[in-house]
């Protein structure tokens, strides 16, 4: 009963969370550090982020930090992006994640944005005059989750965001917090609610906005005039969703045989953006005794398709996961997804690999059902 009543409350608490956040299409294309929506991990993006509502470990640090309480002991990933392959756009990620006793889960994300050499154009050289730079996107995310109950987790997090190049600066905080509700005879089912980037106004400064010129009454006399700029904010959402397991096989336990091996869950889920449209989707995720995982999702936008579509995506992602457990409770795992883009770009591949280490409790529990 406890369980139906927190369950209600969470879907009153998305409802309102809707009204609250619906998309502004004035305000679109207005928000800066737009990086700040990019999913670095292989699952989550094998999904289209669509995962808020079971996505667990270092994947929920960049899509429902609620999701980080999961950590047994350690885990630890490395992701890496050809973002807009072809283009040399790439994006690299570590994170850590540490459980803390019954305290909770401190987990830690960095990621960089990578734009390979760009040609350096001015007035008098609009095709280049010979040298070229490299602008520098860094983000570090610092997130903390705790299980308050088997159904309930819940987690907060901060990201320090920097954007510059040799003469322009820009920096700030942005802030996110997350819930997820689990019930059912397997905890097949799941809800989840987070609200991401809220946070600091950004604003670009530097060198790079100085202009010295000689002053029209005294040409031996400098004057430096600054350009003043505009501050603009983070690319707030939020994003609610769904999910459901279904345990193919059951019904067809073998004596000895605990868990189901074959799990297939569907999701659906909704963002709300500030800037930007609105997102509505849905996919499956199939996994066989969770070594072998393959996913698929479509992810919906107003006028998203036409001569003139308004994201650079299909809509359309796959992805896949090879896990191997060990006797000691630890895991390895390889992650890839793959998200298909409007033409020219040739698509978003991402790569990533984790490795997990299990609790004293959880390396018993193993044993005791690889005896059965």
């Amino acid at each position: 009963m406890k369980r139906l009543s927190t369950g209600a409350t969470l879907v009153c608490v998305l409802g309102l969370s809707i009204q609250a956040f619906a998309g502004n299409r004035d305000r679109t294309g207005q928000a800066g550090a737009t990086e700040l929506n990019v999913n670095p991990w292989a699952q989550s993006s094998g999904l289209f982020y669509q995962n808020t509502s079971f996505v667990k470990g270092l994947e929920a640090m960049k899509c429902n930090i609620a999701g980080l309480a999961f950590v047994d002991k350690l885990e630890v990933g490395v992701a890496h992006s050809q973002y807009l392959s072809g283009t040399g756009v790439t994006v690299n990620n570590l994170g850590i994640a540490q459980k803390l006793g019954s305290v909770g889960v401190l987990g830690l994300n960095v990621m960089s944005m990578g734009f390979g050499d760009i040609t350096v154009t001015d007035f008098n050289n609009p095709e280049g005059n010979g040298s070229t730079f490299k602008p520098q996107f860094f983000n570090i995310q610092l997130g903390f989750a705790k299980e308050f109950s088997n159904a309930i987790h819940a987690g907060l997090a901060v990201t320090y965001v920097t954007e510059q190049i040799a003469d322009a600066r820009a920096s700030g905080a942005a802030f996110e917090a997350g819930v997820q509700y689990n019930t059912g005879k397997r905890d097949n089912f799941h809800l989840g609610i987070t609200l991401r980037n809220v946070g600091t106004n950004m604003k670009f400064s530097g060198a790079g906005f100085s202009i010295s010129s000689e002053a029209p009454d005294n040409p031996n006399y400098q004057l430096n005039r600054q350009t003043p700029t505009q501050p603009y904010q983070m690319p707030t959402y939020l994003a609610i969703g769904a999910a459901y397991d279904i345990y193919l096989d059951e019904g067809r336990l073998k004596p000895n045989q605990d868990v189901p091996y074959h799990r297939l869950t569907l999701l659906g889920n909704f963002t709300s953006n500030s800037f930007l449209n609105d997102y509505l989707g849905g996919g499956m995720e199939y996994g066989f005794k969770e070594m072998l995982i393959l996913r698929g999702a479509y992810r919906w936008e107003r006028d998203i398709t036409g001569d003139e579509p308004s994201s650079m995506y299909t809509g359309w992602s796959f992805g896949g996961t090879i896990q191997k457990s060990f006797k000691n409770g630890s895991r390895l795992g390889v992650d890839y997804s793959y998200r298909p883009t409007q033409r020219p770009a040739n698509g978003v591949h991402v790569f990533a690999l984790k490795y997990t280490t299990a609790s004293k409790k959880t390396k018993k529990e193993m044993a005791d059902s690889g005896n059965n």
